[in-house]
């Protein structure tokens, strides 16, 4: 006996679609689920957490909204992250999808949903500051694994010569290890400042400027995703610091905030990879970024696209470096 055709299940019709778009959007909690996806992903735990709900409804809300393409899914690792999904041109329900985010993203924002994610990005924080607090006598040698500095630092460099950038201006390097870019930096702008977030970390940087005579470097214990009180700066370099990050488009908005109107944020940073080992070896939250996120998250900070590089590596990594202007109108 021949067994039965099985028909792939039909494709659902543009009505169905609709539908589904309708149901997911006629759920408060579904959206308030979009507005903390405005700008971050979330796991299912975390997104439970912010809400104070079961693991299981939050899953089942999650599911709802992927069927009506509001949100969709990306790996990281062993762990899914949920995000927002931009809106389909050619789906039947782009002339809904667009103005309901924007609606969302206009209203006034949720204290108390505010206070949860500020708490689930602490919780990640702690995570990367626990990691790289057992290195004070230098950063993890795994590192080198996936990027020695010196792979990219004469392309790094031509980029930053590229812009024409004032000699006589301020540069901010977020993150500098051990200090290795600062004698760089030093040697093109007036005055450096160099801020770290770990004390081991920041102790390594200043031991670096003394060593080179650098009199035009400061080096601040200081968490560049809070609010500082800094001069403007002309450039802006964060060298692999991105994917320690527990926000990483929020530290974009950051980073934006400390430049001067026209000046230059530039980034390295891993492009999207699937070795999730450099969690545990090398203290990452975030296995790389697309270009287009990295792009989506400058323009929602008022930065505008720049030059790019792109270069590959040993064991399958590959690095971009990213330059955006902050928008001087």
């Amino acid at each position: 006996m021949n067994d039965p055709i099985r028909l792939a299940p039909a494709a659902p019709t543009a009505t169905e679609q609709l539908a589904a778009f309708c149901k997911a959007a006629s759920d408060v909690l579904r959206l308030d689920i979009l507005r903390v996806l405005r700008n971050d992903s979330f796991g299912v735990l975390e997104l439970a957490q912010i809400f104070d709900t079961r693991q299981s409804g939050m899953s089942h809300h999650l599911k709802v909204l992927a069927n009506a393409g509001l949100v969709s899914t990306r790996r990281e690792g062993n762990s899914i992250f949920y995000r927002r999904s931009l809106p389909d041109a050619s789906g039947p329900c782009q002339h809904l999808h667009e103005p309901l985010l924007q609606g969302l993203d206009a209203l006034p924002s949720d204290p108390r949903l505010s206070q949860a994610i500020a708490v689930v990005h602490g919780q990640r924080g702690e995570i990367s500051q626990q990691f790289f607090a057992r290195f004070a006598d230098g950063t993890p040698a795994q590192q080198d694994l996936i990027a020695h500095f010196g792979l990219y630092r004469e392309p790094l460099l031509s980029l930053i010569d590229s812009l024409a950038l004032p000699a006589s201006g301020l540069a901010i390097e977020v993150g500098p290890g051990e200090g290795g870019f600062l004698p760089d930096l030093a040697s093109r702008f007036d005055r450096v400042l160099a801020l770290d977030n770990a004390p081991a970390m920041l102790e390594r940087a200043q031991q670096q400027c003394a060593e080179a005579g650098l009199s035009n470097v400061d080096c601040l214990l200081a968490d560049a995703l809070q609010p500082l009180e800094l001069p403007a700066a002309d450039c802006l370099v964060c060298n692999m610091v991105l994917h320690h990050m527990p926000a990483p488009a929020e530290a974009l908005k950051r980073f934006a905030d400390l430049l001067k109107p026209g000046g230059s944020l530039v980034l390295t940073e891993l492009c999207s990879h699937d070795q999730s080992w450099v969690r545990d070896t090398c203290g990452d939250l975030w296995l790389g970024f697309d270009k287009d996120d990295l792009a989506r998250w400058a323009e929602n900070a008022g930065l505008d696209v720049g030059g790019s590089l792109y270069m590959g590596l040993r064991n399958g990594f590959q690095i971009q470096l990213q330059q955006f202007t902050k928008d001087d109108r």
